[in-house]
């Protein structure tokens, strides 16, 4: 059995017997990091790392890709800290460390807080001051642009939040070349426009969720219907900018072919969503089969189509 420590926002912290920290605990400081988010931003600032023209140090590069994943992590952190009151509603986020009482809120904050600032002044240090600044700034995108003012206010909240995900790639640009150029700008455009229609593929299925806590998501808002014709129209805009760094000669055929198949794919899979059986409301006859699958081979999409950027540059110099 284990003791709480409480808080005086009764917030609970479970410590074991010894007053260690113990492995339960240690993966709920994990999942305030949102690890599986983590993993695709570390992913694309590799890439933007990797394919940049330059060398960097094989140490100061893992520097500043470590770099990359804790700045995510504590944007997760700070968000899982302000979201607590909606997280606690949600279906899917009730369990969450927060709202399940067992990381008490001042102490999420203090720790997002505290590997913030460590990710900036490490960037700093290990590169340069431009990319720290890229990293500062993404940090205070999410954390202030889209989690405290847009998220609750806006069913546009994805599509201008989406800038903080797009970050990274820039943010490895930067790290070896010192600067934001056209390249650079290319890959957080590619990205900046696929989170519109991955997260509103999963706001389809979690609309709910969503209405209950109040998030004005574009389903809750707008309806499926509209949601749906929007997932398109952002989809037809990410295909052809999935081409362009074989355009612009970042990238070269191979990339080039690589990016017209997935994007053909990803179109073949937003146009179920947007094809798919509806009754007279807009609302979806199949539990949202086609949003759910759309949602999960996006993520897919966007890992191949860097994976094949960073490929074409490692295997052709491109």
């Amino acid at each position: 059995m284990s003791d709480s420590a409480i808080d005086p926002g009764g917030a609970a912290a479970p410590l074991s017997t010894s007053g260690e920290l113990d492995l339960s605990e240690v993966r709920d400081w994990v999942a305030l990091l949102k690890p599986r988010v983590m993993s695709l931003v570390v992913f694309t600032g590799a890439v933007g790392l990797i394919v940049a023209p330059g060398h960097l140090h094989p140490v100061l590069a893992l520097t500043a890709i470590l770099c990359i994943a804790v700045a995510a992590g504590a944007s997760g952190a700070i968000n899982m800290w302000y979201d607590r009151d909606i997280d606690a509603v949600m279906h899917r986020t009730a369990s969450r460390p927060i709202p399940a009482g067992r990381i008490r809120p001042r102490a999420a904050l203090s720790f997002g807080v505290f590997l913030a600032l460590a990710s900036v002044v490490m960037m700093g240090l290990a590169t340069n001051l431009v990319a720290a600044l890229v990293l500062a700034g993404s940090i205070a995108f999410y954390v202030f642009i889209y989690t405290m003012w847009l998220k609750r206010r806006t069913p546009q909240n994805i599509v201008i939040g989406g800038a903080a995900g797009a970050f990274p790639p820039m943010i490895g640009w930067a790290a070896v070349t010192g600067h934001v150029s056209v390249e650079a700008v290319v890959m957080f455009a590619i990205i900046f426009f696929w989170t519109p229609p991955h997260f509103w593929a999963l706001s389809l299925f979690a609309s709910g969720d969503y209405a209950r806590a109040g998030v004005p998501m574009l389903p809750v808002v707008a309806g499926a219907k509209e949601t749906r014709r929007q997932i398109w129209l952002y989809s037809l805009l990410l295909a052809p900018l999935g081409v362009l760094p074989t355009v612009l000669g970042m990238a070269g055929l191979a990339y080039g072919a690589a990016a017209v198949v997935l994007g053909a794919f990803f179109l073949e899979s937003m146009w179920r969503v947007k094809r798919d059986a509806q009754d007279e409301q807009g609302r979806s006859l199949t539990k949202d089969a086609p949003a759910r699958a759309a949602f999960k081979f996006s993520i897919i999409y966007l890992f191949m189509l860097f994976a094949a950027l960073a490929a074409d540059r490692l295997l052709f110099g491109t």
